[in-house]
């Protein structure tokens, strides 16, 4: 990676001061040449009322950390990052402990990406697999 990894996360987590990643307690841990990392505690404030990771918080999850990697991986000096549609399949559930979300391109056009987030438990075990497409529109020169 052309900067160092420790720099890119600090300057992630510092982003999310004052925004819904914060709320949810999002922390982004890891970072690579093509993937962003983020986890997220799973403890009563993020359940549906059974007591289980509630699926709009996994699919809040699976956002932050895409456009994320949006914002990491594309020009954002003269573009700028917006999710347009995000799918997610929710495979098993979770109680407490911790969910990580790991976000991988699968494709970058000129104007559209998209985006697979993986969300596993502690043990690697899949909870959800999200797409998310992103497009990379252009700031209004000054």
């Amino acid at each position: 990676m052309k900067t160092d990894k420790k720099q890119i996360l600090d300057r992630c987590n510092a982003m999310s001061k004052n925004t819904l990643m914060e709320t949810l307690k999002i922390e982004y841990t890891d970072v690579g040449d093509d993937y962003l990392v983020a986890k997220m505690p799973v403890n009563e404030k993020v359940h549906q009322p059974d007591g289980v990771l509630h699926g709009g918080a996994m699919v809040a999850l699976a956002e932050s950390v895409g456009s994320t990697a949006s914002y990491l991986f594309l020009n954002t000096e003269d573009f700028f990052v917006r999710g347009i549609e995000i799918a997610a399949n929710h495979v098993r559930s979770i109680r407490e402990g911790e969910v990580y979300a790991r976000a991988g391109m699968l494709h970058q056009g000129r104007t559209t990406q998209l985006w697979q987030i993986r969300l596993t438990d502690a043990e690697d075990r899949l909870i959800s697999v999200c797409k998310l497409t992103t497009i990379a529109l252009p700031k209004k020169k000054q």
